[in-house]
């Protein structure tokens, strides 16, 4: 084999490739796609071709759309908000019994008592070294975890070994609802008992508003220092004779005619009711109960002497009598009756040697002076 023929790739390879100087123009070309073919290689690298498509250039973001980062960051967020919602529960110390309760079934019912304490960022209670609230003092657990049903569903019932009453007392303390609509009981009669003791302060209440307390103002303004008022009925017709009026106790007794009030103290429960009510707006000395009034003359009989006696028909009202002044003010009551004290107020008096009685002045002879007897003194001679 001749060198050419042992040569004959290499050779073909060297014919097919153009031969040129270092410093032509063709070997700057030859370069220069060289060097483009090394960028294409290396942008391939770095942008991956997907099915054999060209790579595509990013999309900018436009400003409404939110970005993947900017999505994960408020739902993790908003997942950290509802895990504190449904975790941050508090616990209630009550009767040395904790309950563990979500706050929010207090503060969506503003107008109870646990709703103001935990509706205000919990300013109005403070816990105790433990983290606990003590709530509801003098209140027991079981009356305690029967009204918590209320901030649940809206209703209570009242457990079998709790009464009615201490029952209405927690919710009047705590300031939740006791109607019909939101109490169940076995017991209707004490449940009627205390709703008829409600229905009975409310309707009270008016009539101390509109019919009592106008004729207690009438009695200040005349300087009295306390009332007295009987209840009539609407047809109930006072006529008293001018020259013989009726001996009365209270002198300025008032009387106003409503048969609604007469109706309404016509039950025992009801006056310990209005006496209750009284005494929470501060009067003093209330009595309540039956008398009798004189409406109207009935006869005028002739007694011996030539003196007249008259005689009223008298009816059983009630009546209510209350003071607006301290009970202590029974101390600086004045007694007008004169009476000679044996009692020694003077101490230089109590000190004193005993007062000599003296006798008891004689009649004046004639010829004595005006002046009395008196002494004549010795004559030092006649010594």
């Amino acid at each position: 084999m001749s060198d050419s023929q042992a040569d004959g790739p290499q050779a073909m390879n060297d014919s097919r490739r153009p031969f040129s100087y270092p410093d032509s123009s063709s070997d700057t070309e030859e370069y220069r796609r060289d060097a483009e073919e090394r960028r294409k290689r290396l942008s391939k690298r770095n942008v991956p071709n997907i099915r054999g498509r060209p790579a595509m250039p990013p999309k900018m973001p436009s400003p409404n759309t939110p970005t993947p980062s900017t999505s994960t960051q408020e739902s993790s967020r908003a997942g950290k908000a509802q895990y504190q919602l449904t975790d941050d529960r508090i616990t209630l110390v009550v009767d040395n019994t904790r309950f563990v309760v979500d706050p929010a079934q207090f503060t969506a019912h503003p107008n109870t008592m646990l709703g103001r304490m935990f509706s205000s960022g919990l300013e109005f209670t403070h816990p105790n070294e433990r983290g606990e609230y003590e709530v509801a003092e003098g209140i027991s657990a079981t009356v305690f975890r029967a009204i918590l049903e209320y901030y649940r569903g809206g209703s209570i019932r009242c457990p079998p070994t709790v009464s009615v009453q201490e029952l209405r007392e927690a919710c009047d303390y705590l300031l939740v609802p006791f109607d019909a609509n939101t109490v169940r009981c076995q017991n209707l009669r004490g449940l009627l008992h205390e709703l008829s003791n409600e229905g009975a302060r409310r309707q009270f209440e008016s009539f101390l508003e509109r019919l009592i307390l106008p004729l207690m103002v009438a009695s200040a303004q005349r300087g009295d220092r306390e009332c007295h008022v009987v209840v009539l009925l609407d047809e109930d017709s006072v006529d008293w004779d001018e020259q013989y009026p009726p001996q009365m106790g209270d002198e300025y007794s008032q009387t106003v005619l409503s048969t609604p009030l007469y109706r309404f103290f016509k039950y025992i429960e009801n006056r310990d009711v209005a006496k209750q009510v009284m005494k929470e707006r501060g009067l003093k000395k209330i009595r309540l109960g039956v008398e009798g009034y004189p409406t109207y003359k009935e006869k005028v009989r002739k007694r011996p002497g030539g003196r007249a006696e008259v005689i009223y028909n008298y009816v059983q009202r009630p009546f209510i009598h209350m003071s607006w002044e301290k009970e202590e003010a029974k101390s600086r009551h004045v007694d007008f009756q004169c009476f000679k004290s044996k009692s020694v107020t003077n101490l230089a008096e109590a000190t004193a040697d005993p007062a000599i009685e003296l006798e008891p002045p004689r009649a004046r002879d004639a010829d004595e002076p005006p002046d009395g007897p008196h002494e004549v003194a010795p004559d030092e001679d006649a010594q």
